[in-house]
């Protein structure tokens, strides 16, 4: 479902391969950066592979490298090369951790705050809206007490992964098949939004 990109791939994966090799790593430390299998990673990094890059993968190098997927897409080598001599080497910045200092911030419920202690890595995952999806139901007796801040994280962590899986078809020549579908569904719970 995650459709591979047609056009540039070649020089997104060269340009993947000059920023991992500016950074220092091996195909090993990046492989375990990114959250990608070696595999994987050595058909980026080897010159000349044809790799078809899919969006997934974009995204994981992009988070390794500390950019965002337009950046790492569209803007030049010159432009990125300078943004890899300015950070440190091991580990790549994570553009996230401000918000989730945030959420921990406005974080009332001792569940809430309990829960980003013990699970960091999702609650950097998260998403600003995310974050106030999750901030708003706080309170005594409210829905993140009766049933658990890991039940809504898992229910938003499903969104999110529909979402993804969805606007990747969408791009796709299955767009004639999800259409009608959605238009399906959401004409199911149209009277249930009425109501809300």
């Amino acid at each position: 479902m995650d459709r591979p990109l047609q056009a540039g791939t070649a020089e997104l994966a060269t340009k993947i391969a000059r920023l991992v090799e500016e950074r220092g790593w091996n195909q090993e430390a990046f492989a375990r950066i990114a959250s990608l299998n070696r595999q994987t990673v050595r058909q980026i990094l080897l010159p000349g592979s044809g790799r078809r890059l899919r969006n997934a993968t974009i995204g994981a190098c992009a988070r390794a490298l500390g950019l965002t997927v337009s950046d790492l897409r569209d803007l030049p080598l010159e432009r990125l090369l300078p943004r890899m001599n300015n950070q440190a080497s091991e580990e790549p910045p994570d553009p996230t951790r401000r918000h989730v200092s945030r959420l921990y911030e406005e974080a009332t419920q001792p569940e809430l705050r309990s829960w980003i202690e013990r699970n960091p890595e999702r609650a950097n995952q998260l998403t600003a809206d995310e974050m106030d999806e999750l901030l708003s139901l706080q309170g005594t007796g409210g829905p993140l007490t009766s049933l658990g801040v890991d039940h809504f994280v898992q229910v938003i962590e499903r969104k999110r992964k529909l979402i993804e899986q969805v606007h990747a078809i969408a791009g796709t020549e299955y767009l004639n098949v999800l259409e009608p579908l959605v238009a399906l569904i959401y004409e199911k719970i149209q009277p249930y939004r009425d109501r809300v």
